[in-house]
């Protein structure tokens, strides 16, 4: 197999340069991307739309639940900014 130099491409140019630049190692990055806090927000977001669809008639269990999942969904961000720093 006759291996060939291949260029990155215009895309692969721009993120590289965008990494270097700012300066960001792995350890950085993994604090940057918070994948299971980004998975949190969106099950709250969800359950956030499916409790707004609901039914009102919950005795108040809905408006509280929709409290609560408001709430989460702020410290979640709260906590996605606290792990950029």
């Amino acid at each position: 197999m006759n291996r060939t130099f291949r260029p990155l491409g215009l895309a692969g140019l721009v993120l590289a340069g965008i990494l270097v630049g700012a300066g960001l190692d792995r350890s950085a990055m993994a604090a940057y991307a918070q994948p299971n806090m980004h998975a949190a927000l969106n099950s709250l977001n969800s359950a956030n739309t499916y409790l707004q669809r609901s039914s009102t008639d919950k005795a108040g269990h809905r408006v509280a639940a929709l409290r609560y999942v408001t709430q989460a969904i702020r410290e979640v961000h709260m906590g996605i900014l606290a792990g950029m720093r």
